[in-house]
């Protein structure tokens, strides 16, 4: 059971997620604040797994708020202004809800957070079959086997995708590999990773992905001739 607190000086704004949470059995809406102070009393005292927090608050931003807690804790930002997407983004939001939202798009945050929640607390992470990314102002699942390749371009990272368009993510190459399992990943150049069972042949200084060349850099030579002749 995921617990969670919601913070909003509306009071109706409070009452929406209350009713869609009862609607929900994987969380327990534990309380709601329309000060940012008693908030954060109890937080501090009684330390949940989610937040849905109102951005724009008369004593303190939900930005500043989340900013003085424990940043383990989850975050889903609810606001009626769009300009504050970006920031919330660049938080580590697990997804952002812009005013006024409907069940279905409240569900589909929820469940977003489930997942994540699920994830970080799986027993052996080098078995999951997924990994979460921020992308388009909030989490986004990808299933590992459904990565044809990733390419790094300056600041962002573009994973191209099986079946479905890339997704672009704004993280580092080290980044993005330390949350890919070794067994399954090589990174072949200073802005490529490629998954080993998706390589169809190497020759040439290039490694074939589909219908995609990928050149292999000098300093990774060596890795990558030694994958070859173990297999």
């Amino acid at each position: 059971m995921i617990t969670a607190i919601a913070v909003d000086d509306e009071p109706l704004a409070l009452e929406v997620i209350n009713t869609f949470c009862k609607e929900v059995d994987f969380i327990e809406l534990q309380k709601t604040f329309t000060e940012t102070a008693e908030a954060l009393k109890y937080i501090k005292k009684y330390p949940v797994d989610l937040l849905f927090l109102d951005i724009k608050m008369p004593a303190m931003s939900g930005i500043d708020f989340y900013k003085s807690i424990f940043q383990n804790t989850m975050v889903i930002f609810t606001t009626a202004y769009t300009e504050y997407a970006v920031e919330g983004f660049n938080l580590s939001a697990v997804d952002y809800l812009l005013k006024p939202f409907e069940q279905g798009r409240f569900m589909q945050a929820v469940e977003k957070a489930r997942d994540y929640y699920n994830y970080k607390n799986s027993s052996a992470s080098s078995e999951n079959k997924y990994l979460y990314i921020r992308a388009d102002y909030s989490l986004v699942k990808l299933a590992l086997d459904d990565i044809l390749y990733i390419e790094g371009l300056d600041n962002y990272l573009k994973i191209h995708l099986v079946n479905a368009k890339p997704v672009i993510a704004r993280m580092s190459m080290k980044s993005m590999a330390d949350k890919l399992p070794e067994k399954n990943f090589v990174r072949v150049h200073r802005s490529y990773i490629v998954p080993l069972d998706r390589i169809i042949m190497f020759r040439n200084k290039t490694i074939y992905v589909g219908a995609a060349e990928i050149p292999v850099g000098t300093s990774y030579m060596d890795v990558v001739q030694q994958l070859f002749e173990n297999r």
